[in-house]
């Protein structure tokens, strides 16, 4: 997962704004509950307690998935049995450095081609990159020492597992070596942040408190498992030259409030405390009314149980940082597996694709629920709810929570069908036809802007159909390179609504209706304050399996260039001539590659081959003149180009009426006249009324009024009907 960015969050205004109404009221000091911790129980008690391994190795006893696990950590820490203890010789420099400057992608770590330097080489171009460490942004060799320094750090844990489980103390004295020698070094590392400053929030190993806790975590685990064997002048030695410094000194100073890297630091100094039996480390860990645990889930996961900073990638990064301190304050008597925390274990499996993948939302990338599964061992065996039961049964099961919580003989679950379902307060809509892997699946992101980690994006979507993504939302790169300024936190760089060729103000948006009526599906969303003075409004409609109908109503006080875009996978073909469009020299738009522009008030049909076999059609109704810029964006690299269409019109109030057909045909899409009660012409910025006929000869008539008015269609057949719903199908 990235490293997160540096964001302080001030939670009282960004999650409670409601709390502003009280501002007037008298302060009420808020006195810290101070929670009342047991006496602690013998080691080991952070991982595993002596319960738990013996049921671990009652795992490794009977279940060929336990056994084969426990083999490759038995390896790892033979292994270390035969290396010399070196530490590197500074700490590490920020991950997200560590990137192609030329392509954007992640660099692969070469030859070592002297003490402690490599080649790097872009997995793009072929280039190699020389590192430069004068400066962070080239310091491409400290970025590859968080890799010497996390292998020390597992290979604590690794060699407290083989020791707990063999008995062979040798496994103990080689952990209690590796130890030592960081408690020797440790304070003579430099502290340094992601710019090389010596400031609060960076560390010493790595270059934020994150990584100092990322680290820590499992040295603190592995220390627990082989405590017992160490005498108590190794046992001051280890706390007082690395664990408290770590965690008092480096980890503690500098609190971010409610945020995925808060939940990290929780957990490090949780464990530190529970270790070393400091009490006031674990109230802080747990109870501080601002940062601990139990405000980060009251007040981070939403009632749909999304984390609230709305990237799924960092969703799971904060279920993988709360975990370890739940287990060690259960092993220690204190129950931490609150509702919240089960409630972000059963969201991913709610909101994921058909392919159980989920969405490249904000900073983050496509996430495997397959891939993250491991975590669900742990959930289960805590939750018992059948909810994880699919998911671990197309799981192999080897892996560390298998190995460690895994409930034995799991029982049969059958699929469960995905269904259209709205999330009002994490703010996604979800509408999907079909079954299995082929399903067609749409996701629509109205809600909570998600701070420092959202996108300005509002009624943006994915579109997932015939087992892959093909309505693309790029996600994020290395936070360190400038195309992430450039292209992937613009709105452009999105499938929504683009203002003067400015991305949106950061806005929460909200759902105005949802449902399914007449066997079509819909969801019609307002986009909130994206803009000064702009109202946008999308309704997307799932006519069938193979077609999606979009009806963008924009209103304004006065007139904007309005470019609605869509970014498809595949490549174009047969586009419709057209001359050289220059793009401007603004964010995203610069990044836009071998456009072309053309301009039509008879509507369009744009063709894209996804493969051999795929083509999809991404079609305009006739209306207002439209300005139609095609051209390719940038996907997961600046050379994983993907087909974008602008459509763009200047005006006060407009609506566009566009589709995506999944079936490779163009759809028949009209705009119908609709009045108000008197018979006066409504603006379709407030109504539209849209006739779709399907391949099928199947026709529909869908009416898009978010402002609820009172409507009168006239279609094409003659009939006429009536409406004051904020979307009607007749």
């Amino acid at each position: 997962m990235p490293i997160s960015w540096f964001v302080t969050i001030q939670v009282s205004t960004i999650l409670f704004a409601a709390g502003a109404l009280c501002a007037s009221a008298a302060p009420v000091e808020r006195k810290p509950v101070r929670m009342r911790i047991p006496s602690l129980p013998p080691h080991p008690r952070l991982l595993l307690s002596n319960k738990g391994i013996e049921e671990m190795k009652s795992r490794i006893e009977r279940f060929d998935w336990a056994k084969t696990r426990w083999e490759s950590i038995k390896k790892a820490a033979d292994a270390l049995l035969k290396e010399e203890v070196v530490l590197p010789p500074r700490g590490a420099n920020w991950s997200h450095w560590y990137a192609c400057p030329v392509h954007g992608c992640g660099l692969q770590t070469g030859k070592q081609v002297g003490q402690w330097k490599w080649e790097h080489k872009c997995p793009v171009g072929g280039e190699i990159v020389r590192s430069d460490p004068t400066k962070p942004s080239t310091d491409y060799d400290g970025c590859v020492l968080h890799q010497p320094h996390n292998k020390l750090s597992r290979g604590v844990l690794d060699l407290g597992l083989a020791y707990q489980v063999t008995g062979d103390r040798r496994y103990a004295a080689k952990a209690r070596e590796i130890l030592l020698a960081y408690a020797e070094k440790y304070l003579s590392y430099p502290l340094h942040n992601t710019r090389g400053e010596a400031k609060i929030g960076g560390g010493r190993v790595g270059s934020q408190n994150l990584d100092e806790s990322t680290w820590l975590i499992p040295i603190c685990q592995g220390a627990d498992l082989i405590w017992e064997t160490l005498c108590q002048a190794d046992r001051d030695a280890i706390a007082n030259g690395l664990l408290l410094p770590a965690a008092k000194e480096v980890i503690q100073p500098g609190p971010h409030g409610i945020h995925n890297i808060q939940n990290w630091r929780n957990s490090a100094m949780g464990l530190v405390g529970f270790l070393l039996g400091d009490k006031d480390l674990i109230r802080y860990a747990i109870d501080n009314p601002d940062t601990g645990f139990r405000s980060q889930m009251q007040k981070g996961v939403t009632a749909d149980g999304q984390w609230w900073e709305g990237a799924w990638g960092y969703h799971f990064y904060t279920m993988s940082a709360i975990w370890p301190l739940t287990e060690a304050a259960r092993n220690c008597g204190i129950d931490l597996y609150v509702p919240q925390y089960k409630a972000m274990h059963d969201a991913p499996l709610l909101f994921m694709m058909p392919n159980n993948r989920l969405p490249a939302f904000n900073d983050s990338g496509e996430i495997s629920l397959t891939g993250d599964s491991p975590l669900y061992e742990l959930a289960y065996a805590r939750y018992r709810d059948p909810i994880c039961l699919e998911l671990l049964s197309s799981s192999k099961r080897i892996n560390d929570f298998a190995l460690w919580f895994g409930v034995p003989d799991l029982p049969s679950q059958e699929p469960t069908s995905r269904k259209c379902a709205n999330y009002p307060r994490s703010g996604y809509a979800i509408l999907t036809r079909g079954s299995g892997r082929n399903a067609s699946w749409l996701c629509m992101k109205y809600g909570p802007h998600g701070g420092g980690h959202g996108h300005p994006d509002k009624l943006s979507f994915v579109l997932y159909a015939k087992g892959q993504v093909l309505g693309v939302d790029p996600g994020t790169c290395r936070y360190g390179l400038p195309i992430r300024f450039d292209w992937y936190t613009t709105t452009l760089a999105h499938n929504t609504l683009v203002i003067d060729q400015q991305s949106q103000k950061a806005a929460d948006g909200r759902s105005i209706a949802f449902g399914s009526d007449k066997g079509v599906d819909y969801s019609v969303c307002g986009a909130g304050p994206i803009c000064d003075g702009v109202r946008f409004t999308r309704t997307a409609a799932m006519v069938g399996p193979e077609l999606v109908v979009f009806i963008d109503q924009i209103a304004s006080d006065a007139e904007h260039t309005y470019d609605i875009v869509y970014h498809e996978r595949g490549q174009w073909t047969d586009l419709p001539s057209g001359v050289a469009w220059a793009p401007p020299d603004a964010r995203g738009y610069k990044c836009l590659r071998d456009a072309t522009t053309r301009t039509t008030d008879k509507g369009a049909a744009l063709k894209a081959a996804v493969s051999n076999d795929l083509g999809v059609v991404i079609g305009l109704a006739a209306g207002e003149p439209t300005e139609i810029i095609t051209a390719t964006g940038i996907g997961a690299h600046v050379n994983d180009e993907v087909p974008a269409v602008i459509f763009r019109r200047k005006a006060r109030n407009t609506a566009f009426v566009w589709y995506i057909s999944l079936n490779g045909k163009p759809a028949e899409v009209d705009v119908l006249p609709a009045a108000d009660r008197s018979g006066e012409g409504l603006d379709e910025s407030d109504a539209v009324a849209v006739c779709v006929t399907r391949s099928d000869g199947t026709r529909r008539v869908l009416v898009a009024n978010p402002q609820g008015r009172s409507v009168r269609v006239g279609p094409a057949n003659g009939a006429r009907f009536e409406t004051s719903a904020a979307f009607a199908v007749r």
